[in-house]
């Protein structure tokens, strides 16, 4: 299948964020090691960037909407880059601290414009389809940056990490500028116009499915290494292969996410996917002493964790027709609201000194109750129109 050029400039945006938030979290003891503080603090400094990306993606495009979302996407992009690149000479703990939640603050807002511009870009019948080539750069960044990147940090200086991270955004901008295409700005719209969304039931399902369902799967992910080294009997040293492993899972779950979901339907899609999560968690929790059997459902898991975010992202465009940016910010906060009820969750039976595949029973729970709040949403909304379409409808029909 011919690739569109259009839509790379946002899978190198997506590669670029990925990596920095991603990198990370491999890195944290030479971080704490420089800065002269505990691994837990440095720990902070993720919290700090997930914050910056709930916080900035409704403020970002809530004062936004009215540029042309080229410029819009080219502004974010400098956000990023600068505060990455500051982000390499932070001199202290607190500098860093604060200029990972700045990085945080573009991450949504990018993806949230990023997702409307690629489903206008892609034409009828093929919007998830281009929603999941942007977040390929996402997948390819765990498939490959992660990895090459943390090893580059460990070997040399961690700071380097974040100058490679600041070059990608240089690349990004430089392709946004000359490959994104032009397009209108909405003129006819402003902050509080952009959350009446938040109004209707139909979008509330989509976040709860979305932070519940695919919160699940965080269980899984967030205690992957004593899973697979403890329970799974893999040397740590072979961990990094672990999750190339999971990161391929990704890239094919992503583009697999994207095809079925233009040819089934987003809403269906999403359910047959949160179902078959549920399938997946729950082989990890019996099967998971079985290593070859562990590394099979580890590249499923990654496959699922991102086969997602097409259909989902287009479910909550279609509950938020006037406000398609801001409820495209807003699933990015449902995501790292995912990723924090996941590590939440799954790590209360860790307390009670329960072996480290229980943490996938408790995504096997939050996943089932994403896949009744779906079929829930396929009842109400099976035919794709939205509550706000409807009551557009309504007023018409009582004008007339």
């Amino acid at each position: 299948m011919k690739i569109d050029k259009r839509i790379i400039p946002l899978a190198i945006g997506g590669l670029g964020i990925g990596t920095t938030e991603f990198t990370v979290m491999g890195l944290l003891p030479d971080i704490a090691k420089t800065l002269e503080i505990s691994i837990p603090q440095a720990g902070h400094l993720i919290s700090a960037y997930a914050m910056g990306v709930v916080i900035g993606a409704p403020l970002l495009i809530g004062y936004s909407v009215k540029y042309p979302p080229k410029k819009v996407l080219i502004a974010f992009m400098i956000l990023f880059t600068i505060f990455n690149g500051l982000s390499a000479i932070a001199p202290n703990y607190g500098t860093m601290l604060v200029i990972r939640f700045m990085s945080g603050l573009p991450h949504g807002a990018f993806f949230g414009v990023g997702t409307v511009v690629a489903a206008k870009m892609a034409g009828k019948g093929k919007e998830a389809f281009y929603i999941s080539m942007m977040f390929t750069g996402l997948t390819v960044a765990n498939l490959v940056m992660v990895p090459l990147v943390t090893y580059i940090g460990h070997t040399f200086h961690w700071r380097l990490y974040f100058a490679i991270v600041a070059l990608i955004g240089i690349f990004a901008l430089l392709f946004l500028k000359l490959w994104l295409p032009a397009t209108e700005a909405n003129q006819n719209t402003h902050f509080l116009e952009e959350l009446k969304f938040l109004k209707n039931k139909q979008s509330w399902l989509v976040l709860a499915i979305t932070a519940i369902g695919f919160g699940g799967l965080f269980t899984w992910l967030s205690y992957i290494t004593p899973l697979m080294t403890v329970i799974s009997g893999v040397q740590s040293s072979q961990m990094a292969y672990v999750m190339v492993l999971a990161g391929a899972g990704m890239v094919v779950g992503n583009l697999a996410g994207g095809v079925i979901s233009d040819k089934l339907g987003p809403e269906k899609t999403c359910a047959l996917l949160i179902f078959l999560m549920m399938i997946s968690l729950g082989g990890v929790f019996l099967l998971s002493e079985h290593q070859n059997i562990a590394f099979i459902l580890t590249f499923m898991c990654g496959a699922l964790s991102m086969s997602i975010a097409a259909p989902i992202n287009i479910m909550m465009m279609k509950a938020a027709p006037r406000s398609e940016m801001m409820a495209a910010a807003f699933m990015q906060a449902g995501f790292n609201i995912a990723n924090a009820m996941g590590a939440f969750f799954g790590g209360i039976p860790l307390e009670y000194g329960l072996p480290f595949n229980y943490p996938s029973l408790v995504g096997v729970g939050m996943t089932f109750i994403g896949f009744v709040i779906s079929v829930r949403y396929i009842f109400l909304y099976g035919s794709g129109t939205s509550e706000e379409e409807e009551s557009v409808t309504e007023c018409v029909s009582c004008d007339k």
